[in-house]
């Protein structure tokens, strides 16, 4: 248990309080008749098998912010440094601030944030490995990060900045609510630091002393329906129509009405078009190559396995009985070297198999479930089909009936474990992934890779075999038109709806029109040249070394325009995340940092090491 010094002051202690039964959000606060079985027991705080005392133990407890108080002192953010022996690039609190006005009639609110402890904690749904658990003691949401294999997801949906990825150690991290610290009746290290009183802690919706609001919302502050935090607010300050962030992110925070609930916005600033090649690498880049190997792969395969079942007699086995198994082993290969490539992702590579931890939740678990599947089927179907002769001592049914089962059961795999895929990214925290376009988009790799590399390999075997090939690659260009318009159907889309919809979306589509705008054009404009080209190719059935040619730099084409495509998609998401300040948490200030040598400084707060 945490040591109680004999002088501990009155501020520092937890207050005896008799709370409402439910909250803002019509949940119950009283958590130990949600989870009977799961109260009495110890949290073996270091080791140490004690029960605490607090009458309010199995209560929902959270933090109150009185941003009216707050002076941006950053003394609740060192408090929390020093008790949980955090690296100066990490915080799990962290202060950042929003201002509006022109001078001399200027204003700025501070917002201090640390984990709100949701009632639905998106990171723990979100978490493959079953790092967090939901405590019923004090309502508390703990991570593990011995668990954690540093996939970062949890850190994707939270629209808090709460979990912190270190990028040196490779693992998430997390406020813990100090609940080493409550046991003892003692408020958490960053409250009893608060030299102002801006921060506050007790049991949800008892109001504390000196305060009157219990807002949900603040400036800066993302809705609180996607996870209903457990944090109220004060301001009662009278502040300008708009407030702007200081970080570089372009938003800023409109007023509509009287009432202090502000709508992020668009902040419109004078830029002009650039490439931002440097800028497309993100630490996303493994899943750039998986998500479009696997796509590829997928798409590959139901073009194999469908296509004699449609006229294409060409790709029957017996049509071409060693290029088929080459083609299948090459899948495989592929597909190996794709989930290898996908691990790299990871803080913990070797920690890969806790993937499988939390099917029942996390689209992360159901996606490399269901890759695994079609990956095992393929494995299989390719084995079968290849080598019959050593299951010879199966019954020839049999056999018919395994390959028919496993080459069946892939087709199905392959698009479940594509649409799980999508899943991962739609996620209400990044706006400009939550779009019905990602689901168009893996789709659309799938059916134009896939049947690219279909027809160029059998293209390229017929040609040296002096075979003709024409109506075969007629054939499979229609997939591939399919494809590309499909992406290019979202896309379009996708760029509206964000206009509409505004916020963190618009600002990361206004991102991609100035920072990355020449690339997203090229983008563009080369998608609708591979659309026009893999429609002439089908109209016009090419034969000979001119039509080799001509689909070799189609295929180029293709996959420049994809690779540039899922680098944007990676590169231009921009979360509901709070406001930064001018240097900390600060994603232009931590990219010149790192550009300069600045990061090698630890007292910047910014790791050199990307992980």
């Amino acid at each position: 248990m945490f040591p109680v010094r004999p002088d501990e002051p009155e501020y520092a202690k937890l207050p005896e309080t008799t709370p409402p039964a439910c909250n803002k959000y019509g949940k119950g606060i009283d958590l130990a008749t949600d989870y009977p079985t799961l109260t009495g027991d110890s949290l073996r705080i270091n080791g140490d098998t004690g029960i605490g005392e607090n009458p309010n133990r199995y209560k929902q407890h959270g933090f109150y912010f009185t941003a009216d108080n707050c002076i941006a002192c950053h003394a609740c953010e060192s408090a929390c440094s020093e008790k949980n022996d955090l690296p100066p690039h990490l915080a799990f609190r962290a202060v950042g601030y929003v201002e509006g006005g022109t001078w001399p009639s200027t204003k700025r609110v501070n917002v201090s944030m640390a984990c709100n402890h949701c009632d639905d904690p998106v990171c723990l749904k979100g978490c493959p490995t079953r790092a967090y658990t939901k405590f019923a003691e004090y309502g508390a949401v703990l991570q593990d990060p011995n668990i954690c294999f540093g996939c970062g997801y949890c850190t994707w949906v939270c629209p808090y900045n709460a979990p912190q990825l270190d990028p040196v150690k490779g693992q998430v991290e997390k406020c813990n609510m100090c609940v080493d610290r409550l046991e003892v009746g003692l408020k958490p290290a960053c409250v009893s630091a608060c030299l102002a009183g801006a921060l506050d802690f007790g049991v949800i919706e008892t109001t504390p002393e000196n305060r009157h609001q219990t807002q949900t919302t603040i400036p800066g502050f993302p809705t609180p329906e996607i996870t209903h935090p457990n944090i109220r607010f004060q301001l009662t300050q009278s502040l300008p129509r708009e407030m702007t962030r200081a970080d570089a992110t372009p938003l800023r925070y409109v007023r509509d009405g009287q009432e202090q609930k502000y709508e992020p916005q668009v902040r419109i600033e004078e830029r002009e078009r650039e490439w931002g090649l440097k800028k497309l690498s993100t630490r996303e880049n493994p899943l750039v190559l998986f998500t479009l190997a696997s796509q590829a792969v997928v798409g590959a395969f139901l073009a194999m396995f469908l296509g004699p079942m449609v006229g294409l007699s060409e790709l029957a086995p017996a049509a071409h009985p060693l290029v088929y198994p080459a083609l299948l082993f090459a899948l495989l290969g592929l597909e190996t070297a794709a989930l290898v490539v996908s691990t790299m992702h990871l803080g913990k590579p070797h920690r890969f198999y806790r993937a499988f931890n939390n099917l029942r939740y996390s689209p992360v678990a159901r996606e490399v479930a269901g890759i695994a599947v079609f990956y095992n089927l393929l494995g299989a179907y390719t084995l079968l089909t290849t080598f019959p002769a050593a299951f010879a001592f199966l019954p020839p049914a049999w056999l018919a009936w395994l390959i028919s089962a496993a080459g069946w059961g892939a087709v199905v795999a392959g698009p479940v474990a594509l649409y799980f895929m999508h899943a991962i990214y739609r996620i209400p925290a990044r706006p400009f992934w939550n779009h019905w376009q990602v689901l168009n988009s893996f789709f659309g790799s799938m059916f134009a890779l896939g049947a690219l590399t279909v027809a160029l390999t059998y293209a390229s075997v017929n040609f040296i075999q002096g075979k003709p090939f024409a109506d075969l690659l007629a054939a499979l260009a229609w997939p591939v038109f399919f494809g590309l318009a499909l992406e290019t159907i979202g896309l379009w889309f996708h760029a509206r709806d964000l206009n509409r919809r505004g916020g963190e979306g618009a600002a990361s589509h206004y991102e991609q029109t100035t920072t990355f705008g020449k690339t997203y054009t090229a983008r563009n404009v080369a998608l609708l040249c591979a659309i026009a080209t893999s429609a002439a190719l089908a109209a016009a059935r090419p034969a000979g070394l001119t039509a080799l040619w001509l689909w070799v730099g189609a295929a180029l084409l293709i996959l420049a325009t994809s690779t540039v495509g899922r680098m944007l998609f990676y590169a231009l998401v921009i979360p509901t995340t709070m406001p930064g300040a001018f240097f900390w948490r600060n994603k232009a200030f931590q990219e010149h940092a790192q550009k300069s040598g600045l990061a090698a400084r630890p007292q910047t707060g910014v790791a050199m090491d990307a992980h």
